[in-house]
């Protein structure tokens, strides 16, 4: 008798639902160990006599290549098709660098470790987010996927800086703090190992892909999305600049400038989820209007008391949900399935060349005015808006059967 198609289907689903899950958890550990690491490197160096030149120059070159180094991770899964392996390579790299942060004795020593976690998210990235994207089309949408995974990772990274700040209350040292975060390190292994196990071929939930192919060039409306996701990143600040201005002008006590934080991760993650979905139903509309709402951030943190700061804070955790969901899952569709991690890993490569250009900007704008960076972000995020109106057309178009 012939299987029951509707039944393959419903069975390809709960596969899916599984890895997105799994994938999940593994991001969760990830994000608390790093993210965890992250919420004090500043004043771990400070404490091993690094300058302030020193702190920003080092956490600046490990964004910048964290985020070149992804373009070829991206073109090495795509050319070898070994996702688990350099996935797998990335994760063993980033959770070793961050306990081993308790056996640094020197700056130098520290700043090596930092730029090799940095390096170790740029391989793992691309491969992971190609994969997570195969199994999207079976669970409702590549929204939904990438909102869902999301949603988990903003939960890590809100757990693990909670976690680190509890052990510097009782022990108040960073090793200490370093020496634990190899708890979900070595958990996020474990995850690691299981998924591996379960989904030795990840990239066959693609199969029969429209596009699958031996086309090797990205499409118009990629490089399109990318300029107009860049205008976006340009603009957006971020958080380490935000604080710095809440402890400059006042307008939030100590305490809150870390609890606006966690408010923010807290918007971010559930928006995540929301957005997800959004997009899987009504597609660019949605990152069209988000991204005009969440444009709001910048006049309401940086020019408003604690009261307009307090939603202010709140629209950049939904912006950085926007960044961190639907923003990816719009590239999966773009491109055929075999140039996916290729896909994934040159937009985060240049996103990441926009962000950092962008911080530079913003933060030297503010120095010279406030009222100039506010224009600044403002600007660069509604020229992005812009731009989606095109990237939309463009998308239903090639949407539409032939």
């Amino acid at each position: 008798m012939p299987s029951d198609p509707r039944a393959g289907q419903a069975a390809a689903r709960r596969l899916a639902y599984r890895f997105v899950l799994l994938i999940g958890v593994l991001s969760f550990f990830a994000d608390f160990t790093y993210e965890g690491a992250r919420s004090i490197l500043g004043p771990f160096l400070a404490s091993l006599q690094a300058s302030a030149l020193v702190v920003g120059a080092v956490t600046g070159f490990g964004e910048l290549a964290g985020y070149a180094l992804r373009w070829v991770s991206g073109r090495a899964a795509d050319t070898t098709r070994r996702f688990w392996l350099i996935t797998i390579a990335g994760y063993l790299v980033q959770m070793a660098a961050v306990p081993a942060l308790a056996l640094a004795h020197t700056w130098p020593e520290a700043a090596a470790l930092i730029v090799l976690e940095r390096i170790g998210k740029a391989v793992r990235n691309p491969p992971r987010d190609a994969m997570l994207s195969y199994a999207g089309q079976h669970i409702g949408g590549y929204g939904w996927a990438f909102g869902l995974h999301e949603a988990l990772d903003q939960l890590g990274a809100l757990c693990g800086p909670l976690l680190v700040a509890w052990m510097l209350a009782r022990h108040g040292d960073y090793r200490v703090a370093f020496a634990v975060l190899a708890v979900p390190a070595l958990l996020n292994w474990c995850v690691l190992a299981l998924a591996r196990t379960l989904y030795p071929q990840p990239q066959d939930m693609a199969a029969g892909s429209a596009e699958s192919g031996t086309r090797r060039q990205l499409p118009r409306l990629f490089w399109l999305y990318l300029l107009a996701a860049g205008l976006m990143a340009a603009g957006f600040a971020d958080y380490p600049l935000l604080a710095y201005h809440f402890s400059r002008s006042h307008v939030a006590p100590g305490m809150w400038v870390a609890a606006l934080y966690a408010i923010a991760m807290a918007a971010s993650g559930t928006g995540s989820l929301l957005f997800g979905l959004l997009f899987d139903r009504y597609g660019f509309v949605v990152l069209i209007a988000l991204s005009a709402l969440c444009a709001a951030f910048a006049p309401l943190v940086f020019l408003g008391n604690f009261w307009l700061v307090l939603p202010g804070a709140i629209l950049w955790g939904l912006g950085m949900g926007v960044h961190e969901s639907i923003i990816p899952a719009a590239v999966a569709p773009m491109v055929p399935s075999h140039l996916r991690a290729t896909a994934f890993g040159l937009f985060t490569a240049g996103y990441g060349v926009f962000w950092f250009a962008g911080s530079v900007a913003i933060g030297a704008l503010y120095d010279y005015s406030i009222y100039a960076a506010v224009a600044f972000c403002l600007l660069a995020q509604l020229a992005a808006v812009v731009l989606l109106v095109p990237v939309r057309r463009l998308a239903r178009r090639r949407s539409r059967p032939a």
